[in-house]
This record gives structure tokens, C-alpha cells and sequence, in this order.
């Protein structure tokens, strides 16, 4: 699979996606002073799915309406970063294809996915 991580993504998830095989293009590695709709936009270009920990991108899909191919908020605060890095792991091996084209959320204990809506 195809991810962008946003710039606030913590290192261990990078390394963790990347690890398992998926193509991961780092923000904070390519373009750090990147706006969120930059980003955004760039995730929609690559045809991969955004990972971030900023929650600003649900105002842009759901309130602003901009397109996207799918969007992993990863809600994990206080966690260890390899511990963060293990659920967003698992989560991307457990529902893979179900995140594109959708706003999901992960938490310490679930992972809710949503379609995302139209433009």
C-alpha cells in the first residue's frame, strides 16, 4: 500500500509501515513547512492514503469537502512510540483496502472506518 505521512507522524510508524513493505513518503523527510492542504492534496496525487496524528484533517474532508484517497488519523497519544507504531501495523494488516477512500481513527482499542464523503 500506498501511504503519506503527515509531518507530525511519529518516526516509529514510518519505520513501521516501511518495514512491512508499505511505500511510505515522510512529510517531515520531503517538505516539513507543507500546509495541511498541501499534504492532503500531495496523498491525493500519489494515490495513497494520509497518516497523521493532527485531527485538522477532519475539518478539510468532512467540513471543507476536499478530496482525498483515504485518511488514518492515528489517535494514540501517551502511548510508546513503538507501541504506537505496532497498532497502526496491525490495524493496516487487519483492514488494508478498507482505509482507501475512507476517514478512519485509530484508537488504543478500536479502529473506526468511515467512507469519506464526495466531492
Amino acid at each position: 500500500m500506498r501511504f503519506v505521512a503527515d509531518e507530525n507522524t511519529d518516526s516509529a510508524v514510518v519505520r513501521a509501515l516501511r518495514a512491512s513493505g508499505h511505500e511510505v513518503t515522510w512529510i517531515a523527510e520531503i517538505d516539513p513547512a507543507a500546509s495541511d492542504e498541501e499534504v492532503l492534496d500531495r496523498a491525493r496525487r500519489e494515490n495513497a492514503v494520509l497518516v497523521t496524528e493532527d485531527k485538522d484533517f477532519g475539518e478539510l474532508v468532512y467540513r471543507r469537502r476536499l478530496a482525498t484517497t483515504g485518511v488514518l488519523l492515528v489517535r494514540l497519544a501517551g502511548q510508546k512510540s513503538e507501541h504506537k507504531a505496532a497498532i497502526v501495523r496491525s490495524a493496516v494488516l487487519q483492514y488494508g483496502g478498507d482505509l482507501e477512500g475512507a476517514f478512519s481513527v485509530v484508537t488504543p482499542d478500536a479502529i473506526r472506518i468511515r467512507r469519506a464523503p464526495r466531492r
